[in-house]
């Protein structure tokens, strides 16, 4: 089975069962700094899933693309992707754990074809906040599974959310699936027969899909309280499913990744076989740098930005180590083909491919720099220390086999243990500030991220009025503090015109309008007068939320009733985000 025929069937089936296919969101969060990236398909739903109306309904089902950068450096084992596609279904307050459990065993037993005794499940065992789930269990039991098939595990296993400080969360019931000898050599299984137990220890149980059960509201006081609404979040690995279906133990031999390494194999020369983890990197990365791209970021040295040039480089690392150089353009001409499904990676084609040659191109560039100040470290030297190592993987992107190699051709040696530790401390700094840096955002849905994630509309409509009817929303990002917004102009606002803007806002805000939100098709919308970009992004049904007489606009997120409730808006800073995008940093008094 193939990623097209998966994804057809799951949505095929969900659909039957009353649910609403929704679009595939993009990999930037809309309005949300909780995370850089899109990490799940849950993700663009956590407004719906903390109460709000979903123009679609209350059961949906999508394939969600996905990144996920807590562990790059873990890329190049069998398993791990920084992009992916997440199946996700959903009940908003519709149905519950008997229903999510039986249609996730359905899907996987009569759709797919999975025979029963290759499953098995986990449970959450409780703690001292909140009871075992054995309401989810025992449904288990009913669809078949014995007590030897179900285990009871802990937080880190069987337990999601909130997603912000306080909000909906809950135990999850995961799905195994016991891939045995044919996928996994060195296996404990040699008959190829499947254990009585399930053993969470044994690699052989591949998980394969997780029901989220939102049974809970966690409250200011970390008290866990009965949610009124209850939700449902199923999600499953697209890659992890047809690798496992397929009896593959290796990701990068299933058809979402096979012609990318055979694309390398081509280019280097060089067998898969005896260059594993460096072809794996490749083509991890340059896939996740293609969708990123695609979906307005290009490299740089924050955020998303940073992200993307880190996956872009060490992907030329790695190249370099295979003897490839400016190869990535080559190599990125698969993931068109693979994924032609999706249109607007098409439609950016030639963007993408110019950005993938630039980073590389500057990239190369950088490496001869490192050279030189490797060179000046190395002179006169016995020995290179541990920061003095580490300073030029950061500086100039030196992977420790590149220094440890340069070292020995001068016949000198490397404190590889002094390079861990400074890279161990750098990578806890890095977690400790991405966790303080995006601690907040629409999941808290609190009132100062409302009002101003309710300017941004009457900032929107200022900047088209002073600026001309060209300007487009590029990008948002609200915290608690400020709002950041991005749009399109090619030019630096003058302070005359940054002024007209302020007092354009503040105008509408001491007009004490009224906001009302109502549903509709897109072309009704459009129709309308409200901004929205028409296209695939948006499903049949839309919100659209009306500020007085001043602005109409296509949004899901969290809205105050009349703009009294906003205070004084003030520009804080207006610079370039990107070529053709400005940014707008702005604050409520």
């Amino acid at each position: 089975m193939n990623r097209k025929q998966l994804i057809k069937k799951y949505i095929n089936y969900f659909k039957k069962q009353g649910h609403k296919e929704i679009l595939n969101s993009s990999l930037i969060p809309e309005n949300d700094p909780t995370v850089l990236f899109t990490t799940a398909g849950m993700h663009p739903l956590v407004p719906f899933l903390m109460g709000r109306k979903h123009p679609s309904g209350k059961r949906l089902v999508n394939v969600q693309r996905c990144i996920r950068t807590g562990d790059i450096e873990e890329v190049g084992d069998e398993t791990h992707h920084t992009f992916f596609e997440m199946l996700g279904n959903w009940g908003l307050g519709n149905y519950w754990k008997d229903d999510a459990i039986r249609y996730t065993y359905e899907f996987l037993t009569k759709e797919l074809g999975i025979d029963h005794d290759r499953l098995a499940v986990s449970c959450f065992k409780g703690d001292k906040d909140v009871k075992k789930d054995s309401e989810a269990a025992e449904i288990w039991k009913e669809l078949g599974f014995n007590e030897d098939r179900i285990a009871f595990l802990g937080r880190q296993d069987n337990w999601w959310g909130p997603a912000g400080k306080t909000g909906p969360c809950g135990p999850d019931t995961e799905i195994f699936y016991y891939k045995g000898k044919s996928a996994s050599k060195g296996s404990k299984d040699p008959s190829g027969s499947v254990p009585k137990k399930f053993d969470v220890e044994d690699d052989n149980w591949v998980e394969i899909g997780n029901d989220v059960l939102m049974q809970y509201v966690k409250d200011k006081d970390g008290n866990y309280n009965e949610a009124e609404q209850k939700n449902i979040d199923f999600g499953g690995g697209v890659e992890r499913m047809v690798m496992t279906l397929n009896g593959l133990g290796d990701g990068y031999l299933a058809e979402h990744f096979k012609p990318l390494i055979d694309k390398i194999e081509e280019l280097s020369g060089k067998k898969y076989e005896d260059n594993k983890k460096s072809m794996r990197i490749i083509a991890d990365h340059i896939k996740a740098a293609v969708f990123i791209i695609a979906d307005g970021i290009v490299p740089g040295n924050s955020e998303q930005g940073y992200i993307l040039r880190r996956l872009i480089r060490r992907a030329v690392r790695h190249g370099k180590k295979l003897g490839l150089v400016n190869f990535l353009e080559n190599v990125a001409g698969v993931v068109f083909d693979i994924y032609d499904d999706y249109k607007h990676l098409k439609g950016n084609k030639k963007k993408i491919l110019e950005e993938l040659k630039k980073e590389e191109n500057k990239f190369l560039e950088t490496l001869d720099k490192g050279i030189r100040n490797f060179d000046k470290v190395a002179k006169d030297a016995k020995r290179i220390d541990g920061r003095s190592a580490f300073l030029l993987y950061q500086s100039y992107g030196f992977p420790i086999e590149m220094i440890l190699e340069l070292a020995k051709e001068k016949g000198i040696k490397v404190n590889e243990k002094g390079f861990e530790k400074e890279s161990k401390k750098h990578q806890e700094l890095s977690r400790t500030a991405s966790k303080g840096k995006f601690a907040s955002g629409l999941a808290d849905s609190g009132l100062e991220t409302t009002r101003l994630h309710t300017a941004t509309h009457l900032l929107h409509t200022a900047l088209r009025k002073v600026l001309g009817d060209s300007v487009q929303q590029k990008g948002s990002n609200i915290t608690p503090d400020r709002l950041r917004f991005d749009f399109s102009f090619d030019r630096k606002m003058t302070d005359n015109e940054k002024k007209k803007v302020e007092d354009l806002v503040n105008g509408a805000i001491s007009k004490k309008l009224d906001v009302s939100s109502e549903e509709m098709s897109p072309k009704e919308a459009k129709k309308s007068g409200a901004l929205g970009f028409f296209g695939e992004k948006y499903g049949d049904k839309v919100s659209v939320y009306t500020v007085g007489n001043f602005s109409k606009e296509i949004c899901t997120g969290p809205h105050v009733k009349n703009t009294s409730e906003l205070g004084k808006f003030k520009i804080k800073k207006e610079e370039s985000s990107s070529a053709g995008v400005r940014r707008i940093k702005g604050v409520l008094g």
